[in-house]
């Protein structure tokens, strides 16, 4: 995984209004945290940012005033719920070597057997621990010809090197839903047929 390079100024104004003035700037709030030290109070420049967190997980080298470097991934990230624009993000601190608890993307590959059934991605991240510098993006599992009742736990799914899963390997991932259209359907002909 590459680093996005990101230069960071330290706040000291805080509260809704500080937060408004920053945004006004194409800037962004932020926090970064880990480690056991106190809570570095940023601002993030808005666009740099966002085009960042288009990669998930991503590592982001900060240049805190020009004085202070850290490596950090982003958290939690809020966005205006109508515009999309970024609010604010929390960033944890890491080290490199150092091992962190992330949720990585499930994409699937293939088709299922046909019948018109259903897949469902009962978790959509698979939470999983890796090295902070090697985080994967995301983890690809074949569907093709699963047919209904059939289920992908997440010790099935085949993760890179040096990455374990976060969660019980029992723990189902994916599975098949048979197609409830036709029965619907036929329960509806028959209801019909009894009320003539």
């Amino acid at each position: 995984m590459s680093e996005v390079k990101i230069s960071a100024e330290t706040r000291s104004e805080f509260g809704k209004g500080a937060a408004r003035r920053i945004r006004r700037e194409d800037k962004v709030p932020g926090v970064l945290y880990g480690h056991g030290s106190d809570p570095l109070h940023l601002t993030l420049p808005g666009h740099e940012l966002l085009l960042a967190l288009r990669t998930p997980n991503v590592l982001i080298a900060l240049d805190i005033d020009g004085k202070t470097n850290e490596l950090a991934i982003p958290k939690s990230v809020q966005r205006d719920p109508i515009k999309g624009f970024l609010e604010h993000v929390d960033l944890q601190l890491v080290q490199r070597g150092e091992t962190v608890s992330v949720e990585i993307y499930v994409q699937t590959e293939g088709e299922l057997a046909p019948g018109g059934n259903l897949l469902e991605h009962v978790l959509n991240a698979l939470p999983v621990e890796a090295e902070a510098t090697h985080i994967p993006e995301s983890v690809t599992v074949s569907v093709q010809g699963l047919e209904a009742g059939a289920s992908i736990l997440a010790k099935d799914i085949p993760l890179p090197a040096g990455t374990k899963l976060g969660v019980d390997g029992d723990t189902v991932v994916l599975q098949v839903l048979a197609a409830q259209a036709e029965e619907s359907e036929g329960e509806g002909a028959e209801g019909e047929g009894a009320e003539a």
